[in-house]
Protein backbone atom coordinates (compact mmCIF):
# COMPACT_ATOMS: atom_id res chain seq x y z
CA UNK A 1 0.00 0.00 0.00
CA UNK A 2 1.12 3.55 -0.68
CA UNK A 3 2.17 5.45 2.40
CA UNK A 4 0.16 8.65 2.61
CA UNK A 5 1.54 11.39 4.81
CA UNK A 6 -0.89 13.02 7.21
CA UNK A 7 -0.70 16.68 8.07
CA UNK A 8 -1.26 17.55 11.70
CA UNK A 9 -2.60 20.79 13.08
CA UNK A 10 0.90 22.18 13.57
CA UNK A 11 1.79 21.51 9.94
CA UNK A 12 -1.37 23.21 8.74
CA UNK A 13 -0.47 26.26 10.79
CA UNK A 14 2.98 26.17 9.24
CA UNK A 15 1.43 26.13 5.79
CA UNK A 16 -0.34 29.36 6.56
CA UNK A 17 2.76 30.98 8.01
CA UNK A 18 4.99 29.89 5.16
CA UNK A 19 2.67 30.79 2.32
CA UNK A 20 4.35 33.46 0.23
CA UNK A 21 2.57 36.52 -0.92
CA UNK A 22 3.72 35.50 -4.38
CA UNK A 23 5.67 38.48 -5.64
CA UNK A 24 3.79 41.60 -6.58
CA UNK A 25 1.27 40.15 -8.98
CA UNK A 26 -2.24 41.19 -9.88
CA UNK A 27 -3.63 38.69 -7.42
CA UNK A 28 -1.99 39.93 -4.23
CA UNK A 29 -0.27 43.31 -4.25
CA UNK A 30 0.40 43.80 -0.55
CA UNK A 31 3.11 42.36 1.66
CA UNK A 32 1.86 40.84 4.88
CA UNK A 33 4.44 41.34 7.66
CA UNK A 34 2.98 38.33 9.50
CA UNK A 35 4.00 35.94 6.71
CA UNK A 36 7.47 34.46 6.28
CA UNK A 37 8.97 36.30 3.30
CA UNK A 38 11.77 33.86 2.49
CA UNK A 39 10.71 30.31 3.42
CA UNK A 40 12.97 27.32 2.69
CA UNK A 41 12.28 25.24 -0.40
CA UNK A 42 10.94 22.26 1.52
CA UNK A 43 8.37 24.51 3.20
CA UNK A 44 7.23 25.58 -0.27
CA UNK A 45 7.12 21.90 -1.23
CA UNK A 46 4.68 21.26 1.60
CA UNK A 47 2.50 24.19 0.57
CA UNK A 48 2.52 23.18 -3.10
CA UNK A 49 1.62 19.54 -2.55
CA UNK A 50 -1.05 20.38 0.00
CA UNK A 51 -2.76 22.91 -2.26
CA UNK A 52 -2.68 20.56 -5.24
CA UNK A 53 -4.71 17.97 -3.37
CA UNK A 54 -7.18 20.39 -1.84
CA UNK A 55 -7.84 22.26 -5.08
CA UNK A 56 -8.69 18.98 -6.76
CA UNK A 57 -11.27 18.48 -4.00
CA UNK A 58 -12.57 22.05 -4.27
CA UNK A 59 -13.22 21.75 -8.01
CA UNK A 60 -14.76 18.30 -7.61
CA UNK A 61 -17.28 19.55 -5.06
CA UNK A 62 -19.19 21.29 -7.84
CA UNK A 63 -18.07 19.66 -11.09
CA UNK A 64 -19.03 16.23 -9.79
CA UNK A 65 -22.59 17.58 -9.98
CA UNK A 66 -22.04 18.30 -13.68
CA UNK A 67 -20.60 14.79 -14.15
CA UNK A 68 -23.66 13.58 -12.22
CA UNK A 69 -22.00 11.70 -9.42
CA UNK A 70 -23.74 14.10 -7.02
CA UNK A 71 -27.24 15.51 -7.01
CA UNK A 72 -28.71 18.15 -4.77
CA UNK A 73 -31.47 17.19 -2.31
CA UNK A 74 -33.14 20.50 -3.22
CA UNK A 75 -35.25 20.65 -6.36
CA UNK A 76 -34.01 23.14 -8.95
CA UNK A 77 -30.67 23.79 -7.27
CA UNK A 78 -28.36 26.20 -9.11
CA UNK A 79 -25.56 23.69 -9.67
CA UNK A 80 -27.80 20.83 -10.75
CA UNK A 81 -29.73 22.92 -13.27
CA UNK A 82 -26.74 24.73 -14.81
CA UNK A 83 -27.49 28.21 -13.51
CA UNK A 84 -24.67 30.71 -13.18
CA UNK A 85 -22.97 30.30 -9.81
CA UNK A 86 -20.28 32.39 -8.15
CA UNK A 87 -17.12 30.37 -7.55
CA UNK A 88 -14.89 33.26 -6.47
CA UNK A 89 -13.44 31.40 -3.48
CA UNK A 90 -12.36 28.42 -5.58
CA UNK A 91 -10.90 30.74 -8.24
CA UNK A 92 -8.93 32.56 -5.53
CA UNK A 93 -7.61 29.32 -4.08
CA UNK A 94 -6.38 28.21 -7.49
CA UNK A 95 -4.58 31.49 -8.12
CA UNK A 96 -3.08 31.54 -4.64
CA UNK A 97 -1.64 28.13 -5.49
CA UNK A 98 -0.33 29.32 -8.86
CA UNK A 99 1.21 32.39 -7.23
CA UNK A 100 2.98 30.25 -4.62
CA UNK A 101 4.19 27.93 -7.37
CA UNK A 102 5.61 30.85 -9.32
CA UNK A 103 7.71 31.80 -6.31
CA UNK A 104 8.66 28.17 -5.78
CA UNK A 105 9.90 27.95 -9.38
CA UNK A 106 11.89 31.18 -9.08
CA UNK A 107 13.57 30.18 -5.81
CA UNK A 108 14.29 26.65 -7.04
CA UNK A 109 15.88 27.92 -10.23
CA UNK A 110 17.99 30.45 -8.36
CA UNK A 111 19.24 27.69 -6.06
CA UNK A 112 19.78 25.20 -8.92
CA UNK A 113 17.48 22.88 -6.96
CA UNK A 114 16.35 20.96 -10.00
CA UNK A 115 14.13 18.42 -8.28
CA UNK A 116 12.24 21.17 -6.48
CA UNK A 117 11.98 23.01 -9.78
CA UNK A 118 10.53 19.89 -11.41
CA UNK A 119 7.89 19.60 -8.68
CA UNK A 120 6.96 23.27 -9.04
CA UNK A 121 6.65 22.92 -12.82
CA UNK A 122 4.60 19.71 -12.67
CA UNK A 123 2.21 21.14 -10.10
CA UNK A 124 1.91 24.44 -11.96
CA UNK A 125 0.81 22.45 -15.00
CA UNK A 126 -1.69 20.61 -12.82
CA UNK A 127 -3.14 23.73 -11.17
CA UNK A 128 -3.26 25.50 -14.53
CA UNK A 129 -5.25 22.58 -15.91
CA UNK A 130 -7.71 22.81 -13.03
CA UNK A 131 -8.45 26.48 -13.66
CA UNK A 132 -8.45 26.41 -17.47
CA UNK A 133 -10.51 23.21 -17.71
CA UNK A 134 -13.14 24.91 -15.56
CA UNK A 135 -13.29 28.45 -16.96
CA UNK A 136 -11.35 28.31 -20.25
CA UNK A 137 -9.22 31.37 -20.93
CA UNK A 138 -7.63 32.75 -17.73
CA UNK A 139 -4.80 35.13 -16.72
CA UNK A 140 -1.44 33.40 -16.53
CA UNK A 141 1.58 34.56 -18.54
CA UNK A 142 1.42 38.15 -17.19
CA UNK A 143 -0.22 37.38 -13.86
CA UNK A 144 2.92 36.74 -11.81
CA UNK A 145 6.14 38.68 -11.57
CA UNK A 146 8.06 41.40 -9.78
CA UNK A 147 6.16 44.34 -11.23
CA UNK A 148 2.68 45.07 -9.84
CA UNK A 149 -0.15 44.66 -12.34
CA UNK A 150 -3.67 45.57 -11.36
CA UNK A 151 -5.53 44.17 -14.35
CA UNK A 152 -4.12 41.28 -16.32
CA UNK A 153 -4.93 40.11 -19.85
CA UNK A 154 -6.11 36.56 -20.38
CA UNK A 155 -4.19 33.84 -22.22
CA UNK A 156 -6.01 31.81 -24.84
CA UNK A 157 -7.18 28.30 -23.98
CA UNK A 158 -4.86 26.81 -26.59
CA UNK A 159 -1.83 28.71 -25.25
CA UNK A 160 -2.65 27.59 -21.72
CA UNK A 161 -2.78 23.99 -22.90
CA UNK A 162 0.56 24.30 -24.68
CA UNK A 163 2.07 25.79 -21.53
CA UNK A 164 0.90 22.79 -19.51
CA UNK A 165 2.66 20.38 -21.88
CA UNK A 166 5.82 22.52 -21.88
CA UNK A 167 5.89 22.62 -18.07
CA UNK A 168 5.45 18.86 -17.78
CA UNK A 169 8.28 18.25 -20.25
CA UNK A 170 10.55 20.66 -18.38
CA UNK A 171 9.69 18.94 -15.11
CA UNK A 172 10.66 15.55 -16.52
CA UNK A 173 13.99 17.01 -17.69
CA UNK A 174 14.70 18.50 -14.27
CA UNK A 175 13.88 15.30 -12.41
CA UNK A 176 16.66 13.59 -14.37
CA UNK A 177 19.29 16.09 -13.21
CA UNK A 178 21.43 15.81 -10.12
CA UNK A 179 19.87 18.11 -7.55
CA UNK A 180 22.40 20.85 -6.97
CA UNK A 181 20.92 22.26 -3.76
CA UNK A 182 18.23 20.58 -1.68
CA UNK A 183 16.67 17.18 -2.03
CA UNK A 184 12.97 16.63 -1.48
CA UNK A 185 12.32 15.54 2.09
CA UNK A 186 9.85 12.75 2.81
CA UNK A 187 7.97 14.60 5.54
CA UNK A 188 7.53 17.77 3.45
CA UNK A 189 6.42 16.08 0.22
CA UNK A 190 2.78 15.29 0.91
CA UNK A 191 2.17 13.52 -2.40
CA UNK A 192 5.16 11.30 -3.18
CA UNK A 193 7.22 11.24 0.02
CA UNK A 194 10.30 12.77 -1.61
CA UNK A 195 10.67 9.90 -4.10
CA UNK A 196 11.90 11.31 -7.43
CA UNK A 197 11.04 8.12 -9.34
CA UNK A 198 7.45 8.49 -8.18
CA UNK A 199 7.45 12.13 -9.23
CA UNK A 200 8.63 11.08 -12.68
CA UNK A 201 5.84 8.51 -12.98
CA UNK A 202 3.27 10.97 -11.62
CA UNK A 203 4.38 13.65 -14.09
CA UNK A 204 4.17 11.19 -16.96
CA UNK A 205 0.65 10.39 -15.82
CA UNK A 206 -0.29 14.06 -15.85
CA UNK A 207 1.26 14.30 -19.31
CA UNK A 208 -0.71 11.29 -20.57
CA UNK A 209 -3.89 12.83 -19.19
CA UNK A 210 -3.15 16.19 -20.84
CA UNK A 211 -2.22 14.69 -24.21
CA UNK A 212 -5.34 12.55 -24.16
CA UNK A 213 -7.54 15.56 -23.42
CA UNK A 214 -7.24 16.78 -27.02
CA UNK A 215 -8.79 13.61 -28.45
CA UNK A 216 -11.12 15.70 -30.63
CA UNK A 217 -8.25 17.61 -32.26
CA UNK A 218 -6.48 16.64 -35.48
CA UNK A 219 -3.17 16.97 -33.60
CA UNK A 220 -4.09 14.16 -31.20
CA UNK A 221 -1.24 11.66 -31.07
CA UNK A 222 -2.35 8.36 -29.57
CA UNK A 223 1.15 6.89 -29.56
CA UNK A 224 2.46 9.78 -27.46
CA UNK A 225 -0.38 9.24 -25.00
CA UNK A 226 0.41 5.53 -24.77
CA UNK A 227 4.11 6.20 -24.23
CA UNK A 228 3.41 8.64 -21.40
CA UNK A 229 0.88 6.29 -19.80
CA UNK A 230 3.29 3.37 -19.92
CA UNK A 231 5.94 5.51 -18.23
CA UNK A 232 3.51 6.38 -15.45
CA UNK A 233 2.13 4.63 -12.36
CA UNK A 234 2.79 0.90 -12.17
CA UNK A 235 0.39 -0.24 -9.44
CA UNK A 236 -2.27 0.91 -6.98
CA UNK A 237 0.51 1.36 -4.44
CA UNK A 238 1.72 4.35 -6.46
CA UNK A 239 -1.61 6.20 -6.54
CA UNK A 240 -0.91 9.87 -5.88
CA UNK A 241 -2.90 11.48 -3.10
CA UNK A 242 -2.67 13.22 0.23
CA UNK A 243 -4.14 12.14 3.56
CA UNK A 244 -5.84 15.09 5.20
CA UNK A 245 -5.03 16.89 8.43
CA UNK A 246 -6.33 15.24 11.58
CA UNK A 247 -6.99 12.16 9.47
CA UNK A 248 -10.40 13.40 8.35
CA UNK A 249 -11.10 13.30 4.63
CA UNK A 250 -13.36 16.25 3.68
CA UNK A 251 -15.59 13.86 1.73
CA UNK A 252 -16.07 11.96 5.00
CA UNK A 253 -16.91 15.25 6.70
CA UNK A 254 -19.69 15.79 4.15
CA UNK A 255 -21.01 12.31 4.85
CA UNK A 256 -20.99 12.82 8.60
CA UNK A 257 -22.76 16.16 8.22
CA UNK A 258 -25.41 14.42 6.15
CA UNK A 259 -25.97 11.94 8.96
CA UNK A 260 -26.69 14.94 11.18
CA UNK A 261 -29.25 16.15 8.62
CA UNK A 262 -27.00 18.85 7.18
CA UNK A 263 -28.00 17.63 3.74
CA UNK A 264 -25.20 17.22 1.22
CA UNK A 265 -23.32 14.50 -0.62
CA UNK A 266 -26.36 12.86 -2.24
CA UNK A 267 -25.47 10.58 -5.16
CA UNK A 268 -27.02 11.02 -8.59
CA UNK A 269 -29.37 8.45 -10.09
CA UNK A 270 -27.22 8.45 -13.23
CA UNK A 271 -24.27 7.18 -11.21
CA UNK A 272 -26.18 4.80 -8.98
CA UNK A 273 -28.16 3.32 -11.88
CA UNK A 274 -24.89 2.47 -13.62
CA UNK A 275 -23.64 0.73 -10.49
CA UNK A 276 -26.83 -1.07 -9.46
CA UNK A 277 -27.37 -2.73 -12.83
CA UNK A 278 -30.32 -0.64 -13.99
CA UNK A 279 -28.49 0.94 -16.92
CA UNK A 280 -26.19 -1.81 -18.16
CA UNK A 281 -27.87 -4.94 -16.79
CA UNK A 282 -25.02 -6.01 -14.49
CA UNK A 283 -24.63 -4.93 -10.88
CA UNK A 284 -21.16 -3.57 -10.22
CA UNK A 285 -19.77 -5.00 -6.94
CA UNK A 286 -17.98 -1.70 -6.34
CA UNK A 287 -21.34 -0.16 -5.45
CA UNK A 288 -21.18 -1.61 -1.92
CA UNK A 289 -17.70 -0.09 -1.52
CA UNK A 290 -18.87 3.36 -2.63
CA UNK A 291 -22.18 3.78 -0.82
CA UNK A 292 -24.75 1.97 1.36
CA UNK A 293 -28.20 0.63 0.56
CA UNK A 294 -31.25 2.68 1.50
CA UNK A 295 -33.60 1.82 4.34
CA UNK A 296 -35.49 -0.25 1.75
CA UNK A 297 -32.47 -2.42 1.03
CA UNK A 298 -31.73 -1.08 -2.46
CA UNK A 299 -29.32 1.31 -4.13
CA UNK A 300 -31.20 4.40 -5.26
CA UNK A 301 -29.90 7.74 -6.47
CA UNK A 302 -31.43 11.20 -6.72
CA UNK A 303 -32.31 12.71 -10.11
CA UNK A 304 -30.36 15.90 -10.76
CA UNK A 305 -32.64 18.91 -10.57
CA UNK A 306 -35.49 16.91 -9.07
CA UNK A 307 -34.24 16.84 -5.52
CA UNK A 308 -35.63 14.73 -2.72
CA UNK A 309 -38.83 12.87 -3.58
CA UNK A 310 -39.29 11.04 -0.28
CA UNK A 311 -41.72 11.91 2.47
CA UNK A 312 -38.97 13.56 4.48
CA UNK A 313 -35.31 14.34 4.01
CA UNK A 314 -34.41 12.26 7.05
CA UNK A 315 -35.90 8.96 5.85
CA UNK A 316 -32.60 7.95 4.24
CA UNK A 317 -34.21 6.28 1.25
CA UNK A 318 -31.50 7.41 -1.17
CA UNK A 319 -27.71 6.89 -1.46
CA UNK A 320 -24.97 9.24 -0.26
CA UNK A 321 -21.22 9.64 -0.07
CA UNK A 322 -20.16 7.02 2.45
CA UNK A 323 -17.79 7.56 5.36
CA UNK A 324 -17.21 3.77 5.25
CA UNK A 325 -15.88 3.77 1.68
CA UNK A 326 -12.13 3.36 1.04
CA UNK A 327 -12.52 6.47 -1.14
CA UNK A 328 -14.21 8.70 1.41
CA UNK A 329 -13.58 7.40 4.91
CA UNK A 330 -11.90 9.48 7.60
CA UNK A 331 -8.37 8.48 6.64
CA UNK A 332 -8.79 8.23 2.86
CA UNK A 333 -6.37 10.36 0.84
CA UNK A 334 -7.45 13.16 -1.46
CA UNK A 335 -6.43 11.40 -4.65
CA UNK A 336 -5.13 13.22 -7.73
CA UNK A 337 -4.11 10.36 -10.02
CA UNK A 338 -4.60 6.60 -9.82
CA UNK A 339 -3.07 3.62 -11.57
CA UNK A 340 -6.58 2.60 -12.66
CA UNK A 341 -7.13 5.94 -14.40
CA UNK A 342 -3.76 5.64 -16.16
CA UNK A 343 -4.73 2.23 -17.52
CA UNK A 344 -7.95 3.66 -18.94
CA UNK A 345 -6.03 6.52 -20.55
CA UNK A 346 -3.83 3.88 -22.15
CA UNK A 347 -6.89 1.84 -23.19
CA UNK A 348 -8.56 4.82 -24.86
CA UNK A 349 -5.42 5.90 -26.71
CA UNK A 350 -4.75 2.34 -27.89
CA UNK A 351 -8.35 2.04 -29.07
CA UNK A 352 -8.06 5.28 -31.04
CA UNK A 353 -4.76 3.96 -32.46
CA UNK A 354 -6.58 0.81 -33.64
CA UNK A 355 -4.52 -1.35 -31.28
CA UNK A 356 -7.42 -3.36 -29.92
CA UNK A 357 -5.21 -5.93 -28.19
CA UNK A 358 -3.47 -3.31 -26.05
CA UNK A 359 -6.74 -1.45 -25.48
CA UNK A 360 -8.47 -4.59 -24.23
CA UNK A 361 -5.61 -5.56 -21.92
CA UNK A 362 -5.42 -2.06 -20.42
CA UNK A 363 -9.22 -1.91 -20.11
CA UNK A 364 -9.34 -5.10 -18.04
CA UNK A 365 -6.31 -4.04 -16.00
CA UNK A 366 -8.02 -0.75 -15.16
CA UNK A 367 -11.15 -2.47 -13.91
CA UNK A 368 -9.15 -4.95 -11.83
CA UNK A 369 -7.04 -2.17 -10.32
CA UNK A 370 -10.20 -0.34 -9.31
CA UNK A 371 -11.70 -3.50 -7.79
CA UNK A 372 -8.50 -4.18 -5.84
CA UNK A 373 -8.28 -0.61 -4.60
CA UNK A 374 -11.81 -0.79 -3.23
CA UNK A 375 -11.31 -4.21 -1.67
CA UNK A 376 -13.86 -6.07 -3.77
CA UNK A 377 -13.59 -9.84 -3.18
CA UNK A 378 -11.64 -11.54 -5.97
CA UNK A 379 -14.52 -13.82 -7.01
CA UNK A 380 -16.92 -10.87 -7.33
CA UNK A 381 -14.36 -8.84 -9.27
CA UNK A 382 -13.67 -11.71 -11.68
CA UNK A 383 -17.38 -12.29 -12.24
CA UNK A 384 -17.94 -8.65 -13.12
CA UNK A 385 -14.87 -8.32 -15.34
CA UNK A 386 -15.98 -11.43 -17.23
CA UNK A 387 -19.46 -9.96 -17.66
CA UNK A 388 -18.20 -6.68 -19.15
CA UNK A 389 -15.44 -8.24 -21.26
CA UNK A 390 -16.83 -9.44 -24.58
CA UNK A 391 -13.50 -9.87 -26.33
CA UNK A 392 -11.19 -7.30 -27.89
CA UNK A 393 -13.09 -7.23 -31.18
CA UNK A 394 -16.23 -6.10 -29.35
CA UNK A 395 -14.58 -3.43 -27.19
CA UNK A 396 -16.07 0.06 -27.69
CA UNK A 397 -15.25 3.56 -26.53
CA UNK A 398 -18.43 3.43 -24.47
CA UNK A 399 -17.03 0.44 -22.59
CA UNK A 400 -13.84 2.33 -21.79
CA UNK A 401 -15.53 5.59 -20.79
CA UNK A 402 -18.21 3.75 -18.80
CA UNK A 403 -15.68 1.90 -16.68
CA UNK A 404 -13.41 4.90 -16.31
CA UNK A 405 -16.41 6.88 -15.05
CA UNK A 406 -16.50 4.69 -11.93
CA UNK A 407 -12.75 5.13 -11.40
CA UNK A 408 -12.81 8.95 -11.49
CA UNK A 409 -15.59 9.34 -8.90
CA UNK A 410 -14.62 12.20 -6.51
CA UNK A 411 -11.93 13.43 -8.89
CA UNK A 412 -12.17 16.78 -10.68
CA UNK A 413 -10.82 15.13 -13.85
CA UNK A 414 -14.09 13.25 -14.34
CA UNK A 415 -15.96 16.17 -15.90
CA UNK A 416 -13.28 16.48 -18.58
CA UNK A 417 -13.99 12.92 -19.68
CA UNK A 418 -17.75 13.43 -19.56
CA UNK A 419 -17.42 16.44 -21.84
CA UNK A 420 -14.97 14.74 -24.20
CA UNK A 421 -17.43 11.87 -24.52
CA UNK A 422 -20.22 14.41 -25.14
CA UNK A 423 -22.28 13.02 -22.26
CA UNK A 424 -23.09 9.98 -24.43
CA UNK A 425 -23.19 7.42 -21.66
CA UNK A 426 -26.20 5.17 -21.89
CA UNK A 427 -29.36 6.77 -20.44
CA UNK A 428 -27.41 9.78 -19.15
CA UNK A 429 -30.22 12.24 -18.49
CA UNK A 430 -30.33 16.01 -18.51
CA UNK A 431 -31.20 17.48 -15.11
CA UNK A 432 -34.83 18.27 -14.46
CA UNK A 433 -35.32 21.97 -15.17
CA UNK A 434 -31.92 22.46 -16.84
CA UNK A 435 -31.71 26.09 -18.01
CA UNK A 436 -29.65 25.32 -21.12
CA UNK A 437 -32.56 23.68 -22.88
CA UNK A 438 -31.54 20.36 -24.39
CA UNK A 439 -27.81 21.00 -23.93
CA UNK A 440 -25.43 19.86 -21.21
CA UNK A 441 -23.10 22.26 -19.39
CA UNK A 442 -19.57 22.65 -20.84
CA UNK A 443 -17.96 25.48 -18.83
CA UNK A 444 -18.36 27.57 -15.68
CA UNK A 445 -19.11 31.31 -15.61
CA UNK A 446 -16.30 33.63 -14.52
CA UNK A 447 -16.48 34.54 -10.81
CA UNK A 448 -18.20 37.75 -9.76
CA UNK A 449 -15.10 38.94 -7.91
CA UNK A 450 -12.93 38.57 -11.01
CA UNK A 451 -15.48 40.43 -13.14
CA UNK A 452 -15.48 43.27 -10.60
CA UNK A 453 -11.70 43.54 -10.28
CA UNK A 454 -10.49 42.62 -13.77
CA UNK A 455 -13.63 43.07 -15.85
CA UNK A 456 -11.92 44.83 -18.76
CA UNK A 457 -10.04 41.62 -19.51
CA UNK A 458 -12.64 38.98 -18.68
CA UNK A 459 -13.89 37.38 -21.91
CA UNK A 460 -17.41 38.15 -23.06
CA UNK A 461 -20.06 35.97 -21.51
CA UNK A 462 -21.11 32.96 -23.57
CA UNK A 463 -23.72 30.27 -22.89
CA UNK A 464 -22.45 27.67 -20.43
CA UNK A 465 -23.15 25.06 -23.11
CA UNK A 466 -20.26 26.52 -25.18
CA UNK A 467 -17.41 24.03 -25.56
CA UNK A 468 -13.90 24.81 -24.41
CA UNK A 469 -11.09 24.79 -26.99
CA UNK A 470 -10.10 21.17 -26.38
CA UNK A 471 -13.75 20.06 -26.29
CA UNK A 472 -14.41 20.77 -29.97
CA UNK A 473 -12.76 19.63 -33.24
Amino acid sequence: MKKFIKIGKISILALGLLSLNSCKDYFDLTENPNLVQNPPLNALLTTATHKAAFNNYRIATFNNHYAQYFASPSAGSDTDTYQITNNSTTWNNLFYALADLYDYMVKSEEAAAYHHLGVAQALTAYQLALVSDTWGSVPYSQAFGKEPILTVPYDSEEDLYKEQIALLNKALENFKKTDGSQTLTEKDDLLNGGDIDKWIRFTNGLKARALNKVSKKSTYNAKEVIAAAQASLESNAEDVGMATFDGVNPWASISRSNLQNVLDGWLSSNFIDQLNGTTYGTEDPRVSKITEKTVHGVYKGTRNGEGNTGAANTVRDECYISYNSPLSNDAAPLTILTYAEVKFIEAEAAFRDNNKALAYTAYQAGIKASMDKLGVPAADATKYITAVSKGQASLTLLDIFREKYVVTYLNSEAWNDVRRFDYKYKDFKLPVGAVLGDKFIRRVAYPAEEITENGSNVPAEVPLSTELWWDKP
